[in-house]
């Protein structure tokens, strides 16, 4: 059996002008499309007005949602990709399908994270468009779907969010934290600023020893953190305190969790606080004296044995 060979055409040959003859041939044809993106297209106007500027198409899916349809015969562009935006924002609608010949890397990648940044109801199609015949055959168009939404992208877009909302909150805590502080005469992070981290570091008096306020989502604690650089010398650090275990823990006075972290090579004594966390906004306050009051325990129990290191 003869196989025919696919010979690309280019698209001005089978449309001269992206308007009208490609948005005329789309709207008479929206199946070819719908087929290639897996939606149920019916294409309710041409031209469509959006405030000062007009669609080259609206459609409505098969939930009778609008969708928009940007087409653009050539390379990507930012004013094209403006366009798509503007349409979407000002139709209320919640699809947008670029259509083009020619998909810059840095649009397919902006498309991309639209649809981790927007709403699950909201969906970026971004679709290129060629032309061709096999052997002596009329041309015809292959739309192939570069860009779009999927329930992995908009799980990764919620995630980044969540981890950014995370972020905010963090720093808010911090911040009142350091207030607090500083009220209260606890002086050992009073060079710090506020970070997005869970944790918030002090310098402890010797190199490579560091006190830590530490804060997850449904619990807080602090920490004496060991770490020079020399997972030895941490050990042996580490070793000098836990002689001292009991007197430590007398002047702290509660247990701490000593942990040698065998295979790290730091080490760290921490005193975990179940007050509650982060997401315990409304008893912020209280979490934050406990963290406080517990730091500056800590504080007072090991200065006096770091002093007296001499590794």
């Amino acid at each position: 059996m003869p196989i025919a060979k696919l010979e690309p055409v280019p698209l001005r040959e089978l449309w001269k002008k992206e308007d009208p003859d490609f948005s005329t041939w789309l709207e008479q044809n929206i199946d070819a499309l719908s087929d290639a993106l897996g939606l149920n297209l019916s294409v309710l106007q041409r031209k469509k007005p959006a405030g000062a500027f007009q669609v080259d198409l609206v459609a409505d899916d098969e939930e009778g949602e609008l969708v928009v349809i940007e087409n653009q015969l050539g390379p990507t562009d930012h004013d094209h990709l403006g366009k798509l935006l503007t349409y979407l924002t000002n139709l209320e609608a919640k699809t947008a399908i670029w259509i083009t010949s020619d998909p810059r890397p840095e649009h397919v990648k902006a498309v991309g994270w639209l649809n981790e940044a927007t709403p699950r109801d909201i969906a970026f199609y971004l679709v290129r468009v060629a032309g061709y015949r096999i052997g002596g055959s009329d041309p015809a168009p292959l739309f192939t779907p570069i860009v779009g939404p999927s329930s992995e992208t908009k799980d990764v877009g919620a995630s980044r969010t969540e981890i950014a909302e995370r972020h905010v909150l963090r720093k808010e805590f911090w911040e009142q934290l350091l207030t607090r502080a500083k009220e209260r005469g606890v002086t050992v992070h009073a060079g710090r600023s506020p970070s997005t981290t869970i944790f918030l570091g002090a310098g402890a008096g010797k190199a490579g020893l560091s006190f830590v306020y530490l804060v997850w989502l449904d619990k807080t604690g602090v920490e004496l953190y060991i770490d020079t650089g020399d997972e030895e010398r941490n050990n042996r650090i580490f070793d000098a305190f836990q002689s001292q275990k009991d007197a430590i823990e007398k002047t702290f006075g509660n247990p701490l969790a000593w942990e040698r972290l065998e295979g790290r090579r730091a080490c760290r004594i921490r005193f975990t606080i179940m007050e509650g966390g982060l997401l315990d906004r409304d008893r912020w306050g209280a979490i934050s004296d406990a963290m406080i009051s517990a730091m500056d325990r800590l504080a007072t129990a090991f200065k006096p044995h770091i002093q007296a290191l001499r590794d």
